[in-house]
This record gives C-alpha cells, structure tokens and sequence, in this order.
C-alpha cells in the first residue's frame, strides 16, 4: 500500500464490501488547541475511529520527551479497539498538512503493519469536496492486530549526533525554532549540530495536499541527500519527524531512521550541545 491515499480512491474503498473497507483512523490534534476530539464529535469521515495523539499515538511525557513511543502492549489493546485487524488496510487523516496522520502511519509501520496510508489533503479536502460526514460515533468490532515494534528504524539521541556528522540529519521544525530565535516549548533553544533544517511544511503544495514523488526527490537533492546516504529526521517531540519520513519514503529514500525523543529529549540534558542560526553548525 503507497504512503498516500486519495480522497477519491479512500470513497471507493468505504463504498465497497463491508469485510474489504479500512479501518479510518482521525487522528485530528492542535499544539494550542482545540482538543480534536472535539472536531471529531461535530463531523468526521463516516466510520472514523477517533484516534487521541497524546493517549493513543504516545505514551505520557517524560524523559523520552513530549511523546515518547508507546508501550507496545497498549498500543496493541488501543488499536484493536478501534478494529485495526492484520491485513486489513488502514487510513489516518488529520485536518492540516498531513504531518499527524503521518505519526499514525510511522507508528503502524513501526508496530509492523504495511497496510497503511495517509489521506492526501486530509478532512479539509474530503469536506472541500462535499463528500459526506458523519456525526455518529462507531463502535467497531475489536481488532486481532499483533504489534510487532521495530519494523521502522528508531534512533537514540548519539544515533541522532552520528548520523548528523556521517550522513544527513534532517529538523523537520520550522526555522525559528531551528536557529533558536524562538522555542515556544521545550527547555532549550537551537537544534543538534550538523542538522540541516527541513521545515515539513514544505512537503506540501499551497492547497495542502502533498507535493509529488518528483518534487519531494528534488527538494531532498536541494537539501543535500545523496543517493544511498543514510538519513534520519527528528522535530520537536518526533511526531512531525514522521512526515519527513513519509515524504523521504515518496521520494524513493525508504527506511529513514526518526529520533522518538527528538529535540524534546535532546534539549533535556544539558550536557547535549546546542547549534543556533542558519548553518548546521
């Protein structure tokens, strides 16, 4: 299953056999707000499952950061609530850009499930072009899905500061928060020394869906990926890292590694350098 589904095929899919339709993950999360649960109960894809960032897709903050990884035996019991079964497909959509349906994906991945994609334009484009929703909260038949973590490379913060000096370490935040002009939220400012700023806002086109295969390969080219040179990507808690990820993976650059704690976990030990400004550092 590709990375990306469209509005249209993701329609059909919900239109065929019962026992052939995926499981819809919404996956809909703001840093300051509101709560997407509540965007969910006034309207959501028909069927969707909500899906909670901070319950579902991580586990509680801590040393690990804002959103470490979940445990493997709950991340199991929760997405077999929402009747995620092997072998059946599995769609996640958010209301932006697609970077926290990408948490979704990377983490099905990571968890060992293939059959999974990211609805290209998300909720916004699936309402833009009056497809319908629903208001009805499902109860799903409880999923067999057997979490098999590690089938997505995951570094640790000296895997992070290796892969920033041997090959290419990508911040996926956006570029104040890399030059350390600002850092609204973790403990301190600036980025790991020899990143190379890739702001995941730039996977996609100004009517939000993602940009193509060939555009994506380009901007990685401009970022400086040569061809088979390892590469990784973390953010500020390692949920928009996985956008990168997925936009690596469309681009033909499969099997990014993705720093869990990222700058969140990074910025905690004080023994950790710190870059500021414009150059890798």
């Amino acid at each position: 299953m590709r990375p990306l589904i469209s509005t249209t095929d993701l329609a059909a899919a919900l239109a065929g056999p019962a026992g052939d339709r995926p499981v819809v993950l919404d996956v809909r999360w703001r840093l300051a707000g509101p709560p997407g649960a509540d965007s969910y109960r006034e309207g959501h894809v028909p069927g969707a499952v909500f899906t909670d960032l901070d319950r579902v897709l991580a586990a509680e903050p801590g040393e690990g950061g804002r959103h470490p990884l979940p445990d493997p035996a709950d991340l199991q019991r929760d997405l077999r609530a929402a009747g995620v079964r092997a072998g059946t497909p599995v769609v996640a959509y958010d209301d932006k850009d697609g970077s926290v349906a990408a948490r979704a994906w990377w983490l099905l991945r990571w968890a060992g499930h293939q059959e999974v994609a990211v609805l290209d334009g998300g909720y916004a484009a699936w309402t833009a072009e009056g497809r319908p929703v629903s208001t009805e909260q499902p109860s799903p038949e409880p999923g067999d899905l057997t979490v098999h973590p590690g089938a997505m490379p995951v570094l640790d913060a000296d895997e992070a500061a290796a892969l920033a000096r041997d090959g290419l370490l990508l911040d996926a935040r956006a570029a104040q928060r890399y030059t350390g002009e600002t850092e609204p939220v973790d403990p301190r400012p600036g980025h790991i020394p020899g990143a190379v700023n890739a702001p995941f806002a730039g996977h996609n086109r100004e009517d939000g869906h993602w940009r193509t295969p060939e555009q994506l390969a380009a901007r990685f080219e401009e970022l400086g990926l040569r061809p088979g040179e390892p590469v990784g990507a973390y953010c500020g808690s390692g949920v928009t890292a996985g956008s990168v990820v997925l936009a690596l993976e469309l681009a033909g650059h499969p099997g990014a590694g993705l720093y869990a704690g990222s700058w969140s976990h990074w910025s905690r030990d004080p023994g950790r350098p710190a870059a500021t400004g414009t150059l890798p550092g």
